[in-house]
C-alpha cells in the first residue's frame, strides 16, 4: 500500500518535472519563468529554481538567457515586496493592516515574532542579511517586504537582491550549461531522491528563518 503511494506521488512529481521541461521548447518558457521568480520574491512560497534547472536543461544554450530573466524577475518582485512593506504593512497609525494579518496567518515564513526580529538583524547586519536570504534557501519574502515595512535603505536594499539573485540564478546555470549532460543523466537516474531533497531543503529554510529569528 505505502509503495502504491510513493509511487504514485513519484509520478505526478515526474509529470511535473517533465511538463517545467517542455516550457523550454516553447516561446513562453522565460515568461512563465519570469513570473514565478517575481511572484516568489514577495509572496509565492515555492522557489523558482527547479523550474530554472528544467528550463536549463531543455534548452542549455539559453542558460544565460534564464538566469537573467529570473535575475531581473527576482530582483523586481523583491522591490514589489518592500513596496507591500512600505506602503500596506501598516494601517497608518503603527497598526498592522488586514494585509499583514493575511500573511501572516496564511503565507509560510512569516509570522509576527520572526518578522519583528528582522529589525534587529538590519541594525546589525544590514546589506548582507537582503545579500544572504537572497542567495540562500531562506524565505527571500519576508526579507524583501520586512525591509519596507521597516524603511531599510532602499539603494543598499536593491544592490544587495540584483547582486545575491543574479549570483545564485548565474551560478545554477552555469554549473548546468557546463556540465548540463552529465547532470541530466544524474538526475534522471535519481529523480526521486533528488525531489524528496528539493523539498526538505525548502522545508529547511523556513525552519532555519524560524531558528534564527
Amino acid at each position: 500500500m505505502t509503495e502504491a503511494i510513493e509511487t504514485k506521488q513519484n509520478s505526478w512529481i515526474r509529470r511535473t518535472y517533465d511538463w517545467l521541461l517542455h516550457w523550454a521548447e516553447t516561446p513562453y518558457g522565460w515568461l512563465v519563468l519570469f513570473i514565478w521568480a517575481f511572484t516568489e520574491s514577495s509572496f509565492f512560497p515555492i522557489p523558482p529554481d527547479a523550474f530554472l534547472i528544467a528550463m536549463v536543461l531543455g534548452a542549455r544554450k539559453r542558460a544565460f538567457t534564464f538566469a537573467l530573466s529570473a535575475s531581473i524577475a527576482s530582483a523586481l518582485g523583491g522591490m514589489f515586496g518592500y513596496g507591500i512593506g512600505h506602503f500596506l504593512w501598516w494601517d497608518g497609525t503603527g497598526i498592522y493592516s488586514n494585509l499583514a494579518h493575511f500573511f501572516y496567518g496564511n503565507v509560510p515564513g512569516f509570522s509576527e515574532h520572526a518578522f519583528l526580529k528582522v529589525q534587529a538583524l538590519y541594525d546589525t547586519w544590514g546589506f548582507w542579511v537582503v545579500f544572504t536570504a537572497g542567495f540562500t534557501p531562506i524565505p527571500y519574502k519576508v526579507i524583501t517586504i520586512s525591509a519596507g515595512a521597516f524603511d531599510i535603505n532602499f539603494t543598499v536594499f536593491v544592490i544587495a537582491s540584483i547582486l545575491s539573485r543574479s549570483a545564485r540564478f548565474y551560478l545554477v546555470s552555469w554549473l548546468l550549461w557546463k556540465y548540463g549532460k552529465p547532470i541530466q543523466a544524474f538526475i534522471d537516474k535519481y529523480f526521486n531522491w533528488l525531489s524528496i531533497a528539493f523539498v526538505l531543503l525548502l522545508a529547511g529554510g523556513f525552519v532555519l528563518i524560524k531558528f534564527l529569528l
